[in-house]
């Protein structure tokens, strides 16, 4: 598997603005080119895309340890290929037959390029700007970097995943709408959806509640989320899965 991204900045703010995973057809390898040779043909090309909670990559050559300004990175708008995280380690795992030769979008509730922002202050602010988005007035992150416009949001391919999170403190009312508003408009556009839940709530209750299980955890529920994840894209599109 390979993974490509664009980084865009501003006032010195780093956002994954796209990203792109490729799932190969054996052992071949694809360059930037390439990738944008497929992404000519999106209908064709795009098997569907996963929603997650926020990006902490880097391109090859460059690390997470530090903005990616201070490393001398360019942000060009351009595409590179990208360094593996934790997901895309779980993908490259997970997501194969049904999918070979396939892209899938990763798209994300938030773009800040940024590790450990839940919780953190930071979520205030999201709270804050999601409750302006639709207004003219100004927000502390980018409205076109760092959110989405719901309403106006492009899906290509069959199905959208939502591993976007479950941990979203009941007072942030407006990122909790936000998350909803996402997976019902990519309902409206007849996008099959699929996601991970526990026993907590049931299938319906997630989706009102935009509970969608991150298909990365730490402790006991590792390798339960990771092989709830490799059973839901066992298929294609992938399936609704209870983890427990």
């Amino acid at each position: 598997m390979q993974t490509f991204g664009i980084f865009s900045t501003s006032f010195d703010v780093e956002y994954l603005t796209q990203h792109y995973i490729y799932i190969p057809e054996g052992n071949e390898i694809i360059d930037v080119p390439q990738l944008e040779e497929l992404l000519g043909k999106k209908r064709k090309t795009v098997a569907g895309t996963i929603f997650l909670y926020n990006p902490t990559l880097s391109p090859v050559g460059y690390n997470t340890n530090s903005k990616l300004a201070s490393q001398g990175y360019e942000f060009d708008g351009k595409f590179c290929e990208l360094n593996f995280d934790n997901n895309c380690n779980l993908f490259a795992s997970a997501i194969k037959d049904g999918y070979r030769g396939k892209l899938i979008e990763i798209k994300y509730l938030f773009n800040i390029n940024r590790p450990n922002i839940e919780p953190t202050p930071i979520l205030e602010e999201f709270d804050a700007d999601l409750d302006k988005y639709t207004s003219n007035q100004l927000t502390r992150y980018d409205k076109e970097l760092n959110y989405h416009d719901y309403l106006n949001i492009r899906l290509n391919g069959k199905f959208v995943f939502f591993g976007s999170g479950n941990k979203f403190d009941r007072h942030h009312k407006n990122i909790i709408a936000y998350a909803r508003n996402l997976s019902a408009q990519a309902k409206k556009l007849d996008k099959e959806i699929a996601f991970m839940y526990d026993s907590n709530y049931d299938v319906m209750e997630s989706q009102e509640g935009a509970y969608f299980l991150p298909p990365v955890a730490t402790g006991k529920f590792k390798d339960v989320r990771a092989n709830a994840f490799k059973k839901a894209f066992s298929k294609y599109p992938p399936q609704i899965i209870k983890t427990s």
